[in-house]
Formats: structure tokens, sequence, C-alpha cells
């Protein structure tokens, strides 16, 4: 089984998170969204992932590591491939097109599911699908009385199908891809400039490809900074009873915990009210504060804050009140003598 996750996104609505880190890469309950994504894959699928193909926009040396090292914890070989263009999400598994053989699965690195399911692989082809209220703001499959996949519609004015695809995709055999991916790239982009998956999977319905259906039972999309804290608490609440989501090396002194909490390796806790729904990444440190529904990455100080609904990002010094709060990596705030100062290196 071959798995390509393209994650070249410029992750605008994330921003300023994403100006230093790839959108897959950012925090949910303590693992990257691409860990999380990966992880589920694995216990979905019925054989071994052999090779997670990566499709990237200029990478750096530090993620390609922890991206192999991604997917050699599940015994898998990662390979990169360059989308220097950001050019659609068809344009973008034909970067990775050479892993287009046998099984194959296409995910998109900022999506998320939850629920315990095995993919069907005798299936000629599986979209992944989540009932939505709102269908117009997503690409919908539509279904005939046996559940098979009669059509594709992209964003549709009128309503077709209450399906959403959420960016998950089984292919039995990856060369029927090939052939249609072309097509697309052929025809030319669309009124945005890009060449859609759908497209490609259009004329793979016209060539007799018979494509099925599987629900996600919950499905969070990472897209906003308000999702990617819905998604840390709902991962977070999946994970409640895990042991393994306070690090043994993390330090608590005269605090109160309100599970479920993620506290990383080296984590120092003192004189704060923490939760629920909070992830504290690896050697970061918090004092005489109360924070709830909140995500704080790596190396990061918070001191004397109230904090709801936030996202700091790494290396981040936060000192004095706050409600809801984003700053990106390598932020300071801190409030001395009334006097607040404020540097940003990104």
């Amino acid at each position: 089984m071959n798995l390509i996750i393209p994650m070249a996104g410029e992750g605008k609505r994330m921003r300023p998170h994403t100006l230093s880190t790839p959108k897959p890469l950012m925090p949910v309950a303590g693992k990257p969204i691409v860990a999380r994504l990966v992880e589920g894959l694995r216990s979905a699928c019925k054989v071994p992932i052999q090779t997670i193909g990566f499709v990237v926009n200029n990478l750096e040396a530090a993620v390609q590591e922890e991206l192999t090292q991604l997917a050699a914890g599940i015994g898998a070989q990662a390979k990169f491939y360059g989308q220097e263009d950001k050019k659609g999400t068809a344009h973008a598994v034909v970067c990775a097109s050479e892993l287009l053989q046998g099984p194959v699965i296409v995910a998109f690195g900022d999506t998320l599911f939850m629920g315990n399911f095995s993919l069907d692989m005798e299936q000629e082809s599986v979209i992944w699908t989540k009932k939505v209220d709102d269908p117009s703001a997503f690409g919908v499959v539509t279904l005939d009385d046996q559940g098979v996949v009669t059509g594709f519609v992209e964003k549709p004015t009128r309503f077709v199908s209450d399906q959403a695809i959420i960016g998950i995709y089984y292919f039995r055999e990856g060369a029927q891809l090939k052939q249609p991916l072309q097509k697309v790239l052929n025809e030319g982009p669309n009124q945005r400039g890009e060449y859609e998956l759908t497209g490609a999977l259009t004329t793979m319905l016209q060539n007799g490809v018979q494509f099925t259906t599987q629900a996600a039972e919950e499905w969070l999309d990472c897209g906003t900074q308000e999702a990617l804290i819905h998604a840390n608490q709902r991962f977070l609440a999946h994970l409640k009873e895990d042991k393994d989501l306070i690090s043994p090396t993390a330090q608590l002194h005269e605090s109160v915990i309100i599970p479920p909490v993620y506290l990383g390796d080296h984590v120092s806790i003192k004189n704060t009210l923490l939760g629920p729904y909070v992830a504290v990444g690896s050697h970061s440190t918090i004092s005489n504060a109360r924070i709830e529904n909140s995500i704080i990455q790596t190396h990061s100080t918070v001191t004397d804050a109230t904090l709801d609904n936030s996202i700091l990002g790494n290396h981040v010094c936060f000192e004095g009140n706050g409600n809801t709060v984003s700053l990106g990596d390598y932020t300071a705030i801190m409030n001395k003598a009334n006097k607040t100062n404020i540097t940003t290196v990104v």
C-alpha cells in the first residue's frame, strides 16, 4: 500500500502560525495533524503502508527529518516530491505519480477523521465522506439507491447531495488514476488557476470505475485557527483515558489540572489552573495562570495570564492578561509597569 499526502498549501487562514510551520505540522493533542492522520489511516488499513509520499513546498531539513521519522514509526519509507507552484489537488497528486501503482490512498495533510472502521480494500475505489449541513461549501458526491457514486459536484449552488468529500481517497489500482490526471492537466486550469482532483475522478467514473463511499464518524477540517482548537478539543476528549497524554517528566507545583489535558516532555506548571482541553508542548513553562481550551506549543513561557480559545506558537513569551490570543513563533508580549512591549520574529 502506498500513501500520498499533499501538504504544500500555504495555510493562509492559519497565519501567523503557518509562516514558520507547515499547516499539517501544527499540533493536535500534542502530535502534528499529519501524524494523527497517518495513525488513523494505518489503523483503517488491513495491509501495511509501505511508502508515504509527501508532496511539499520548500521543505526544511528539520521538517523532512520529522516526516521521515513519522513514516518510519509505522514501518514505512518516506519519499518527498516538490510542488513549487501550487496548482491544485490534481497537480499535487501528479507530483507523486510514481507511487500510483497497486493499492493507493490519497489523503490531504490537513484532514483529520475520528471513528473506528476498516477500509474495504476489495472495492475498486472508495471516497471518505461526511454528511454536512451546508453542502455548498464543499465538493460532494451524488449516489444511487445502492450507495454507488454517480457523480462529483464542486461547491453546488443548488442541493444535489449532503455527502461532502473529506479529502481521503482509496484506489485499488492506482495506475487507473494516471491517465485521468493527465487529461485534467491537458484541459487546463479552472477559473481559480487550479487543476482539481474531482475532474480526474469524473473521468474515471466515465471510464467505468466504480466508486463507493465510507462515512467518517467525525470529520475535523483543520483549515482555520478556530477549527484547529476544535480538533484539539475533540482529540483530547477522545484520548482522555490515554495515560500517555501527560509525560512522566512533566512537573506540577501547586496546580490543578482539569482533564483532558496534554503535557509534553519537561513541561513545568506552577500555581496554575489548567484545562480542560489544553495541550502544552515540550519544554514549556506556565506559572500563575488560568488556561482552558488552548494550544501552547514548545519552548514557550506563559506567566500571570488568563487564556481561552488561544494558540501560542513555539518559543513564545506571554506575560500579562489576555483572553483569546493567537501568537506565532518567536513572539514576546510582556507587561511591565503598565507598559506593554511586543516583539515578533518570523
